[in-house]
């Protein structure tokens, strides 16, 4: 039996592609192909999935909405489970409990939150990742992180279902368990605070305002590139090394924002990790500081 009728016998009705560029997946709009692509619709679909794998020898590579992830140009050769789709981003809401599945994105959870006067996720509003993607890497902004508020994450370990409380996540700056031990997020509970939604809203306003005025959001990128080493702020070591405006073929150091690499047209996967390495030698150079990239890379060396 064939990848795809293995994986529709084992979930039907799930959608299966092949050879889906990752340029159409990823907020980059970089990378080869994946070889095959699953639609999850639920969890049973992402056991599924990752059974079918381990059967046949496959790597698995889970994606949501891409705005963290840079594959190479060869493209991964295996299946991805593509979490982002109205099947599994489904949120709800009892009293100061919001509960939410992997697929949803960090705007709708505090869009959703609001609305319903509750106060504690204004800071991630504006970033365009899902909440599967967010809790893995512990995304975060203006001095917020995700995990903030997080009561329980449930996850899909060795094929089972199971449940982290917050402290079991081993949560830190842009890390979480989920990434150490490779667990595939489902979903998350979270614990918010009665406010104000005028003021609530008027938060997001702000914050969101300010990613318009210093973010280089005209331009295809994945964010900032780098995370932010100690005592230091990554996108200023850039700056102050002169590297502004410097351009591998189609990727560019941002002359917003040093911190964001940014896809001018036509950028390939080799531009933006030849990119990368440049810009972590020159700040080593000047700085003796080492930038660590933020951005997960699939495919390709991660840093020098």
């Amino acid at each position: 039996m064939d990848i795809i009728s293995a994986l529709h016998t084992a979930a039907p009705g799930m959608t299966v592609e092949e050879n889906i560029p990752f340029a159409s997946m990823t907020t980059l709009k970089v990378g080869g192909p994946a070889r095959y692509l699953a639609q999850i619709r639920s969890a049973d679909d992402a056991k599924a999935v990752q059974r079918c794998a381990a059967e046949n020898g496959l790597s698995t590579l889970v994606v949501g909405n891409g705005s963290n992830l840079l594959v190479s140009d060869e493209g991964f050769d295996g299946i991805v489970l593509l979490m982002k789709n109205s099947d599994f981003s489904g949120i709800s809401l009892w009293d100061d409990v919001l509960c939410c599945q992997a697929g949803a994105s960090m705007a709708a959870l505090a869009r959703t939150a609001a609305e319903n006067g509750l106060t504690g996720l204004e800071t991630v509003s504006g970033i365009p990742g899902t909440a599967g993607g967010g809790i893995y890497m512990n995304a975060g902004a203006y001095g917020g992180q995700i995990s903030d508020h997080i009561t329980s994450v449930t996850l899909l370990r060795n094929g089972e279902i199971v449940a982290y409380s917050k402290e079991e996540m081993d949560f830190s700056y842009r890390h979480s368990r989920a990434m150490t031990e490779d667990l595939l997020v489902l979903g998350a509970e979270f614990t918010l605070e009665k406010g104000d939604p005028d003021a609530i809203f008027a938060a997001m306003k702000d914050y969101n305002g300010r990613r318009r005025e210093k973010q280089p959001l005209e331009y295809p990128s994945a964010g900032s590139f780098f995370k932010r080493p100690d005592g230091f702020y990554a996108g200023a070591l850039i700056e102050q090394s002169g590297l502004k405006g410097t351009a591998v073929g189609g990727a560019q150091v941002s002359e917003k924002h040093a911190g964001f690499l940014i896809n001018r047209g036509g950028a390939t996967a080799k531009d933006f990790i030849d990119l990368m390495h440049l810009v972590q030698k020159t700040v080593f150079d000047k700085f003796g500081v080492r930038l660590e990239n933020e951005v997960r890379i699939i495919g390709g060396g991660e840093q020098v």
